[in-house]
């Protein structure tokens, strides 16, 4: 079957003589993985004592990254990966759960995918690809938002922030189900279901249905794994059971001195201690161990994540079809903290209770439990960087990019270049051959691209993409960033941040440790101006001065949830209300 593909591209190649000279190359095939809440520091190839073989034989074949950013959340990286074009602009600058009803009337705050931008998979089927995804979406639930409709020829896509990896069920109560959609249609699971299995087969279902053409493929990949809640199969959370009994501290330490070892940072980094690290000698030994299981879980999703990838890969070489295909390997943020380290509390446990979840040690990660990292384990799985998901210092920003394949020439290779969310669409148009669309797609006006292809850095043809006067900038939740050369500014609101602006050498200091705004004030002051000019330009919202994200999605869930139902006790309320108000004036004449 690899044969025929083969010819198949020689043909087009024939075929295309005359055309630009950037088409006659064969096109690769494209697979683009995603983690979801996977930490900088979480594989082997970044420093990790998790094994993830399939990831470390990548990175042996291309290229790293260690100077990576990304959104702080999911939806935002989401949007921006798939269409090169800032959050603010695409209609998807905060998950739509906790968008305030303030900033929601503002067209470009709605949380979907807005139809002003294309999304890399239109520009490559237009182009001739076969386009498939399988895994979360996170975009938009509407039948005009699914991945169905935004360029993807076979899908099998859940719509929500998560859901169960073990079955068909809503992971927290703000969904009434789990939105699980089989090309632009409601679909169940199967039986058997565990996500990283069924993703990956569901891709080698789709590249299989079209093997025998000469049309190369695109593969959108993006696990669940390792978002809440966080659930392994037996075997794989036992690999790492007493490898955490040490604490996080310890962990965090350990993957700081890998890290160094390595090259992928600097040899005197320092670490911040997050005020939301635990201590873990106050502790009781029994304690320890539930929380060293809880980590031990989320390694072995990690683990199974790596394994079920190896399948596809394996599955690649069965068929012909790994030597020209190049993979893209990242995370859309750092770890999520969510879920405390106070997770067997009466009332927690009532809580799990009640959404059918339970929290027990034996069963950990496993059908019918619920976990998640906490905070504490959260800063070691980003470590030695600061913060994590929903936040922008490093850890929340900075994860792992590999590009693997052929059109990678020097193998096993590093780069501390700045690379951007946004550069990950120009790449793949560039690997493809595709040009770009400008302002107009379609016949319509659309959000030109503006991240930078990383083709010519992988190539070893320059040594940064963005030149050091440039800026790139960010805002999540209030939360806001601009990067410039090897400098950050980085403002982080409380409750975890100050609401002060702080500037860091990112490139000598990736840990945040020592702040440069009284050493160099001219650079804080010429970055704080590019960022007012960053935020002018993409039309970013001030947060209403009250916001609290935790808040403001339960308030959103039950609004969206019960407003039906409040709706409709409000209008019996006010139809029994005359009939009551008579009954009374009935009672009190009879009274007299």
């Amino acid at each position: 079957m690899g044969t025929i593909r083969q010819l198949g591209t020689a043909l087009l190649v024939i075929a295309s003589l005359g055309q630009a000279p950037h088409v006659l190359a064969a096109r690769p095939n494209i697979v683009l993985v995603l983690a979801d809440d996977l930490g900088f520091s979480d594989t082997a190839p970044y420093g990790s004592e998790i094994s993830t073989p399939t990831l470390s034989a990548l990175a042996r074949n291309g290229i790293s990254f260690s100077n990576y950013h990304t959104a702080a959340s999911c939806a935002p990286t989401r949007g921006m990966l798939l269409t090169g074009v800032d959050s603010h602009r695409n209609g998807v600058p905060n998950i739509p759960e906790t968008i305030s009803p303030q900033q929601a009337e503002h067209e470009n705050y709605q949380g979907t995918l807005s139809h002003n931008v294309v999304t890399v998979a239109s520009l490559l089927q237009d182009a001739g690809y076969h386009t498939y995804m399988a895994g979360k979406w996170h975009l938009g639930q509407t039948p005009d938002a699914l991945p169905y409709r935004r360029g993807f020829e076979r899908t099998v896509a859940m719509a929500d922030s998560g859901a169960d990896n073990w079955e068909q069920k809503p992971y927290i109560p703000i969904y009434a189900r789990a939105n699980w959609y089989a090309d632009g249609e409601r679909t169940t699971l199967p039986a058997d279901f565990y996500s990283s299995r069924f993703l990956v087969d569901k891709t080698i279902e789709f590249i299989d249905s079209n093997i025998d053409d000469a049309k190369p493929f695109f593969a959108y990949l993006p696990f669940q794994a390792v978002h809440i809640p966080v659930q392994a199969p037996r075997e794989f959370t036992e690999k790492y059971l007493g490898v955490y009994d040490a604490g996080w501290d310890v962990l965090r330490e350990q993957r700081q001195a890998r890290a160094m070892e390595l090259g992928i940072i600097p040899a005197n980094t320092g670490m911040v201690r997050m005020s939301t690290t635990g201590d873990w000698d106050s502790y009781s030994p029994e304690e320890q161990r539930y929380q060293a299981k809880r980590m031990a879980v989320y390694a072995g999703m990690v683990d199974a994540m790596d394994h079920h990838l190896g399948r596809l890969v394996q599955h690649l070489r069965d068929i012909g079809e790994y030597d020209n295909t190049i993979f893209i390997f990242s995370s859309d943020n750092g770890a999520e903290a969510s879920g405390g380290d106070n997770v067997r509390s009466p009332l927690m446990r009532l809580s799990l209770y009640m959404n059918d979840y339970t929290n027990d040690y034996d069963t950990l990660g496993e059908k019918g439990s619920f976990n998640s990292m906490g905070p504490s384990f959260a800063s070691a799985a980003v470590g030695p960087l600061a913060y994590y998901k929903f936040y922008v210092g490093e850890g929340g920003m900075r994860v792992p990019l590999i590009i693997s394949g052929e059109a990678v020439p020097h193998k096993d290779q590093w780069t501390n270049a700045f690379a951007w969310v946004m550069d990950i669409t120009p790449t793949i148009l560039d690997l493809a051959g595709v040009d770009p669309p400008g302002s107009h797609y379609g016949g319509r006006r659309v959000e030109a691209i503006k991240g930078r292809s990383l083709l010519p850095l992988a190539r070893g043809e320059v040594d940064r993409v963005y030149a050091e006067t440039e800026s790139v900038g960010f805002e999540l939740i209030g939360n806001s960033a601009l990067f410039q050369g090897d400098y950050k500014i980085v403002r982080n609101r409380p409750p975890v941040g100050d609401d002060r602006w702080y500037l860091y050498d990112i490139v000598k200091d990736p840990g945040e440790t020592r702040d440069l705004s009284s050493a160099m004030p001219e650079r804080l002051q010429q970055m704080l101006a590019e960022y007012d000019d960053y935020v002018a330009k993409n039309g970013v919202l001030e947060v209403p001065a009250d916001y609290n994200q935790a808040f403001q999605g339960i308030s959103n869930a039950i609004r969206e949830r019960f407003t039906p139902q409040i709706l409709l006790i409000l209008f019996a309320f006010l139809t029994l209300l005359p009939f009551y108000i008579a009954y009374r004036a009935v009672v009190g004449r009879n009274k007299t």
